[in-house]
């Protein structure tokens, strides 16, 4: 057997037997050999291992390297578009598929009608997202979910909302009430004061029709705090 060939040979049976780890046993598996994974669909003329391992290190886990910009991945790690997107692909569908299982039980039961539900429902609208977001969360008379909608999208910090616009949103919804929800890439908990008076002026533009602000949620990765809960509504 000639030098290439058991090169060859080596590779794909490197890759054959990470493959059955899997299937056997997919906890058994280090984050860099579940990259690697990824990546033999991808790249599957070149030796994987240490292109996997040289992104968990520049990221710091699996999970930051799939939640990065796809563009951002391919120009830092030298590596081609398709390849990113396969990578940034995965965590999209994951995502998506938590926020239709929580979608979907929240269909024929008020999951709403408690802050901590709420809360939780909140988070889920904020997944792997690196900038502020506004939502609007319109309910029925149930409280349950008729429409999330994204109101808007901001900066690392900011993100400009104004009341007659979530005024529009609730009218074209036919919401009964609303729950309003934003995130702090940033980590804090805390409201602005743009927050608490932007809170305000949506209640004061939604009562002469007769639509409720039940709460705001911030959401700070996992965190989140609730604004009925800490006496601002």
């Amino acid at each position: 057997m000639r030098a290439n060939d058991s090169a060859k040979h080596n590779h794909h049976g490197h890759r054959d037997r990470l493959r059955k780890k899997f299937i056997n046993n997919p906890s058994s598996l280090e984050e860099h050999e579940l990259l690697e994974i990824l990546l033999f669909y991808a790249i599957p003329r070149k030796n994987t291992n240490e292109i996997a391992k040289k992104m968990i290190a520049t990221y710091g886990s699996l999970q930051e390297v799939l939640a990065e910009n796809p563009l951002d991945l391919s120009n830092t790690m030298k590596i081609s578009e398709n390849t990113a997107v396969l990578l940034s692909l995965t965590n999209f569908i994951s995502i998506s598929n938590k926020q239709a299982k929580l979608k979907k039980e929240s269909k024929n039961t008020s999951v709403l009608t408690k802050s901590e539900l709420a809360k939780e429902y909140a988070k889920s609208l904020f997944l792997s997202v690196a900038y502020e977001r506004f939502y609007l969360i319109c309910l029925n008379s149930q409280k349950k979910i008729l429409k999330s909608v994204l109101v808007k999208e901001g900066t690392l910090d900011e993100v400009p909302v104004y009341a007659r616009e979530v005024l529009e949103l609730v009218l074209r919804h036919k919401a009964h009430s609303v729950i309003l929800a934003h995130n702090h890439p940033g980590g804090s908990l805390s409201p602005s004061q743009a927050d608490l008076a932007l809170t305000n002026n949506i209640s004061k533009a939604l009562e002469p029709i007769g639509v409720v602000v039940n709460d705001h949620i911030i959401v700070a990765g996992e965190k989140t705090m609730s604004f009925r809960e800490e006496g601002y509504i």
